[in-house]
């Protein structure tokens, strides 16, 4: 098992999550019960889930009259695609055992 099989796994499942707690807290929202925090909206956004998030905010149609979520999620995206490509750049190979 290499580390890209790994990272791609842990990319898919981490970007579900993103879309699937935008449409939790949509639902939530909706019936008017206890909501999903947003800095946990954001965490999974940072530690990779950026993608997810922003298909879920744009499927559901929630958090997009928040100008931070508006602007914070791709931000946090375009962040994460220029880390990725840096790190693909580097001279290095990484392996998983």
């Amino acid at each position: 098992m290499d580390a890209l099989y790994v990272i791609s796994i842990y990319l898919l499942v981490i970007n579900l999550i993103g879309f699937c707690i935008m449409g939790i807290d949509k639902y939530k929202a909706k019936k008017r019960v206890f909501r999903i925090p947003e800095a946990t909206l954001f965490l999974v956004a940072l530690i990779g889930g950026s993608l997810g998030s922003i298909l879920g905010m744009l499927t559901f149609h929630h958090k997009t009259r928040h100008w931070y979520f508006v602007f914070g999620m791709p931000a946090i995206l375009i962040l994460q695609l220029v880390i990725a490509f840096a790190v693909l750049q580097l001279p290095v190979q990484f392996k998983v055992l």
